[in-house]
């Protein structure tokens, strides 16, 4: 293991730095054991001060599992299909990647049977204004929000079901028009209310507000209001991240144990943002 390497906690519930890793370099085992085990500890890291190539940042996604491909085939790297662009640059009047995302407070592809295990975000280009960087990521603790959770609440939630439909959150911001299409096909999944992770072992809820459109078995009346109120409850201050952004980050995220936003606060083309993204499949949810 790499006797230099740091993990920082951030000092919020969740979220912590990793200093002294040099992903260019690859890492051997033992060094990933601990970058891995700070990951499944901390819900949120980050590897400061990288310099990578494509082929190895999905090298290291790799480690964590197998890299998927999303359906908004469109903004994928030219030339890496594992890596989407996530970007407000537009070339001859296009956006070169995904400009909208990340606008509401979500888990990532929770529309799908088996959702990632983990998102990679590599900072390319990041927005600055007067020195100020801009473009900070929001991060929530499902798993926090469940511990805090009245023991009543916990037992009505047992064996609860939701609906997700990819299309819910779009439709209800009005954001991501041009993609809706897509959206639309892609069919609707249940999980549960309350998610077990699948390597800690820890419960989460698993309900995003928009994105979850219903409680199987349960009347609208009283299914979206308690979606709601659950959505609220993973957002609270305390059980939050901010993470800053710096050129070179490789940020890491546990799509079962946490929710996610971006702060749109920069625009094209006075500011410039550019990730590469790639997400590690995971498993059927329980």
């Amino acid at each position: 293991m790499d006797a230099s390497m740091q993990v920082v906690p951030s000092g919020s519930a969740i979220g912590a730095d990793i200093l002294g890793a040099d992903l260019s370099r690859g890492l051997d085992a033992a060094t990933f054991r601990a970058i891995e085990a700070a990951f499944n500890e901390r819900s949120v890291v980050c590897l400061r001060d990288q310099h990578l190539t494509e082929e190895q940042f999905i090298a290291f996604a790799k480690r964590f599992g197998e890299v998927e491909i999303i359906f908004l085939t469109h903004y994928a790297h030219p030339r890496y299909p594992e890596i989407m662009l996530v970007s407000n640059i537009q070339e001859n009047g296009r956006n070169i990647g995904h400009v909208d995302a990340g606008r509401v407070w979500h888990t990532d592809m929770s529309y799908t049977a088996t959702p990632p295990r983990a998102t990679l975000l590599y900072a390319i280009d990041v927005p600055e204004e007067a020195g100020r960087v801009l473009g900070d990521t929001l991060f929530a603790s499902a798993v926090a929000a469940y511990d805090g959770l009245p023991e009543a609440m916990k037992r009505r939630l047992e064996g609860l079901r939701a609906v997700h439909r990819v299309s819910g959150r779009r439709k209800k911001t009005g954001t991501g028009k041009e993609d809706n299409p897509l959206r639309d096909r892609q069919p609707d999944v249940l999980h549960p209310v309350i998610r077990t992770h699948p390597v800690t072992g820890r419960k989460a809820i698993y309900v995003s507000e928009g994105e979850c459109t219903g409680i199987v078995g349960m009347e609208d009346a009283e299914a979206l209001p308690l979606l709601a109120d659950l959505a609220q409850r993973i957002i609270r201050k305390d059980y939050q991240y901010r993470h800053r952004w710096r050129k070179g980050d490789v940020l890491i995220w546990d799509n079962p144990a946490v929710q996610h936003i971006a702060l749109r606060d920069y625009e094209w083309p006075r500011h410039r943002r550019l990730m590469h993204r790639i997400t590690v499949g995971g498993s059927a949810t329980y």
